[in-house]
């Protein structure tokens, strides 16, 4: 039994792998030895999930190139080695490998409170350029591109340019969905922008929007230089590129998650429903106590929305939302990753939720402003879902109103994108 088991794991632990077909921004800064940064002392945001294609991280590859000076690593939520839990708070600290300082850029876990975020003048004194190189997953409510936008304008402030080493959007560059926060809109760390929920972008393509729409406040502009991914084309999901995937954060640990985080994730804001953070399923689950996933999949099906199921299934949360309590509800099982829709389905399930089990607590008497139901809306940016599903209202009409602003969107980003 030994012997075959260790022969098990010999296999598992040799998989063929082919060279990756797309290579990401830092392997081809490093491909002419950093040439852009020669000489430049550099502040480097970064984290976890940025590494090379043959894995190391961004940080220890690029402070090996020749004339490159890291001074200091910055780090978005989750941190730049470790992998902190969503909204906890990042701390200041020294890098034990480099020896450099590394500053937080998640200082608050308030979503209102973003500028406590930003670089400050102290964190930029001495750096001559900034480097970001971060893998998102291409949702709106990442804090991601928040730390990015405020570190642009913290450069555009301290007059220093700011490089993007891009990567690759996990769910593809053609998906745009969901829906543009109004003009009147409250910025936070979910929501800084007025941008589609899936806004179909590379790091680097949105990096020129914000800088192009003059987004940066008080009409900033930063001296933006981004180094473009090799062979990456819009049609591209994670899984065509060849990149080995490391997670994001704790709860994105497999690149199907991606698709699934925006599909549930802003539901899980309420608090009413587990989305299986929490249990081996992260985003891929809408479930609560007293709620029969027998009818609760049956109405979802029948709606009859391409490239996804719902199946019943009961589950008890080891943590969070529900923790120890037994759940019914269903997974999703996305069939067509280009045809499923993915912000829409947890507004379905509510309506469902709401239709067949009208006892049921969809919204938590809570009212403090970041929790519950407040920070639900401040998540899509705007209380027209919610309301339609409290008033009774078929969210159908919510959402084709979204799905103009979504194209309009996707009309609006053409001359900004690098990528065919």
């Amino acid at each position: 039994m030994i012997k075959a088991l260790g022969f098990a794991l010999a296999v598992i632990a040799s998989p063929a792998w082919a060279e990756p077909s797309v290579l990401p921004g830092v392997d081809v800064l490093l491909a002419d030895g950093a040439a852009s940064l020669r000489g430049k002392r550099v502040a480097l945001i970064t984290h976890a999930a940025a590494v090379t294609t043959g894995l190391e991280l961004t940080a220890d590859a690029l402070a090996r190139a020749p004339g490159v000076k890291i001074v200091a690593l910055m780090g978005p939520e989750h941190g730049v080695r470790g992998a902190r839990l969503a909204t906890e708070t990042v701390v200041d600290e020294r890098d034990p490998k480099l020896g450099v300082p590394i500053y937080s850029l998640h200082r608050s876990t308030s979503i209102y409170d973003a500028d406590t975020n930003k670089p400050t003048p102290a964190m930029l004194k001495g750096v001559d350029a900034v480097v970001y190189d971060v893998q998102d997953i291409g949702s709106r409510s990442y804090t991601y591109i928040v730390s990015m936008a405020l570190a642009m304008e913290a450069a555009a402030d301290a007059g220093i340019p700011f490089f993007v080493l891009d990567r690759p959007d996990p769910v593809g560059g053609e998906r745009v969905e969901g829906n543009v926060p109004p003009e009147d809109w409250k910025r936070s760390t979910v929501n800084w922008l007025r941008i589609p929920y899936v806004y179909g972008m590379t790091p680097g393509e949105l990096a020129r929007m914000i800088n192009g729409e003059g987004w940066l406040r008080g009409g900033r502009r930063v001296d933006l230089k981004v180094v473009e991914m090799k062979g990456w084309r819009r049609e591209m999901r994670f899984s065509d590129t060849g990149l080995l995937w490391v997670p994001t954060s704790p709860h994105v640990p497999r690149i199907e998650t991606a698709f699934f985080y925006p599909a549930t994730g802003i539901l899980g804001e309420l608090g009413t429903f587990n989305i299986g953070v929490g249990y081996p399923q992260p985003f891929e689950l809408i479930g609560a106590p007293g709620i029969d996933g027998e009818k609760l999949a049956s109405k979802l099906n029948e709606l009859g929305l391409p490239g996804v199921r719902f199946r019943p299934l009961s589950f008890k949360p080891f943590y969070a939302a529900h923790k120890g309590t037994l759940c019914q509800g269903v997974q999703i099982h996305l069939l067509d990753l280009r045809k499923a829709p993915l912000v829409e389905l947890q507004l379905y399930a509510m309506e469902a939720v709401r239709a067949l089990f009208p006892d049921a607590a969809i919204f938590p008497p809570d009212t403090l402003e970041e929790t519950g139901r407040p920070r639900f809306d401040a998540t899509f940016g705007t209380g027209e879902a919610s309301a339609a599903i409290a008033e009774g209202r078929p969210i159908k009409d919510v959402l084709a109103a979204w799905r103009k602003q979504a194209a309009d969107f996707a009309e609006r980003r053409k001359k900004y994108l690098l990528y065919p």
